[in-house]
């Protein structure tokens, strides 16, 4: 059998369901994009600039580049782990000294990081106000079914 995760050993029926973050999720997407990027962007230089420089630096430089990436992605919910990501768009950015058009792709990709991160912020922000505000209805109205009008509980025959 399977070995459970903590989550799933400390789980109890009617346990309310914890929130991902939805700023981590959005900076992931943008992260793991970028490492595919930076996957094909390899396979460019090495295509190109094969003459210019080893095949081995190439790929040793590319592939470390994307595990750190990929790594980052892990270590979003820490609190040095934005920092990297930002880190990282720089990195991106200044890959156009090898490759011209990175400057493009690593500057819309920057954009993109901090349009997910600020927006993300906020989501998470109106989700905490929601969850607040809910968890007070439900303590000045206890047993109640909640705001909204009352589900339907089966059809009316004639």
């Amino acid at each position: 059998m399977a070995k459970l995760t903590k989550a799933q050993r400390e789980w109890r029926p009617g346990m309310p369901k914890k929130r991902r973050s939805t700023k981590v999720m959005f900076a992931s997407t943008v992260l793991l994009l970028e490492a595919f990027v930076v996957l094909f962007g390899t396979l460019a230089v090495f295509g190109l600039r094969r003459n210019e420089f080893p095949p081995v630096l190439i790929f040793s430089v590319g592939i470390a580049l994307f595990l750190v990436f990929v790594f980052t992605c892990a270590v979003l919910s820490k609190p040095w782990g934005v920092g990297l990501g930002w880190i990282l768009q720089l990195v991106l950015i200044l890959s156009g000294i090898v490759e011209p058009t990175m400057y493009v792709v690593g500057l819309l990709f920057a954009i993109s990081w901090w349009y997910g991160i600020r927006t993300g912020i906020r989501i998470d922000r109106e989700a905490a106000r929601r969850e607040r505000e809910q968890a007070a209805w439900e303590a000045a109205h206890p047993g109640g079914p909640g705001p909204g009008p009352a589900p339907e509980t089966g059809a009316q025959n004639p």
